[in-house]
């Protein structure tokens, strides 16, 4: 029986973004953005979900983000995940991988004890691949990155094969530890429409407030109980109920900052039609060496 939880993230459509969507100090205006599941954490609960299909345990999914980063949490409902958490302040906004990684950690100290956490390799929304391994180091945890695959699993090791350049090792790591997985290591599950109908309905306590709004019949503290008792509430942690050190989380916490962001167009330029000859072989070589992409 393994306890695992995983590290989902909700991001905005890279393929859509432009100077335009970025605010003055540097960091994205994620409103005007569609938002998506990242696919490498997808990928990464679909491992967490293999070893409890395997070993048996239990699946705890948690994101960092807005109000609508709950989308993502039942989606990770309709995969198999036994339960979720919302971390969500506005004190959170503008974190870099340095503030994220610190609230992240220390929610997960707060979820209780666990044998292995998960995180996709990095988010498109910054392609950092940071936010893994930085909360394992303040997790005090080993990591193993770039897994492409869970070999073996013991009561005190699991066996894993990671990608490295030109071809992969083998590495045997202690529980607990903490992994980092690639977006083609499996096929994420499709959801299950049984609890798709069991968990449609799930909602956090800031969903719950807005459902409240402009209706004085209604009451959040009424429908958090009544959404307990179906197991359809999304627990929410705030900087207050993590404790945090307000210094260390948000723009406050973080010191990388993004100067500019430019739309990049790549267009074409003249051909050059190269003769499918010895000659025009080596042309083509003494081109690319003039042009410094070989050599």
């Amino acid at each position: 029986m393994f306890r695992s939880i995983v590290m989902v993230k909700q991001v905005p459509d890279t393929a859509n973004i432009s100077g335009s969507v970025m605010k003055e100090d540097g960091t994205v205006n994620r409103s005007k953005l569609p938002a998506i599941f990242n696919n490498e954490d997808r990928v990464a609960l679909e491992f967490a979900l293999q070893v409890k299909d395997r070993f048996g345990g239990t699946v705890t999914a948690i994101t960092m983000g807005p109000q609508r980063a709950s989308d993502i949490l039942r989606e990770c409902l309709y995969m198999g995940a036994d339960s979720v958490y919302l971390i969500s302040d506005r004190k959170f906004a503008g974190a870099d991988t340095l503030a994220t990684s610190y609230v992240l950690s220390e929610a997960i100290k707060k979820t209780g004890e666990y044998d292995l956490v998960f995180a996709g390799r990095q988010a498109i929304d910054g392609d950092t691949a940071q936010v893994g391994p930085q909360t394992a180091e303040k997790l005090n945890l080993p990591q193993v990155t770039y897994v492409e695959e869970i070999l073996e699993m013991t009561d005190t090791h699991a066996k894993i094969r990671r990608k490295i350049d030109g071809g992969y090792e083998i590495v045997k790591a202690k529980f607990p530890f903490l992994l980092t997985v690639l977006k083609d290591a499996a096929e994420p599950r499709p959801f299950s429409a049984k609890r798709v109908m069991a968990y449609k309905g799930a909602k956090s306590l800031m969903d719950l407030e807005k459902l409240t709004e402009g209706n004085s019949l209604l009451y959040s503290d009424t429908l958090r109980h009544e959404y307990e008792e179906k197991n359809l509430f999304i627990p929410t942690l705030t900087m207050d109920e993590l404790e945090l050190d307000a210094e260390r989380c948000g723009i406050k916490g973080s010191p990388t900052k993004v100067h500019k962001v430019d739309s990049v167009i790549l267009g074409g330029g003249n051909h050059i039609m190269v003769e499918p000859t010895r000659e025009g072989l080596e042309k083509l070589i003494d081109q690319l060496l003039a042009d410094h992409i070989f050599g």
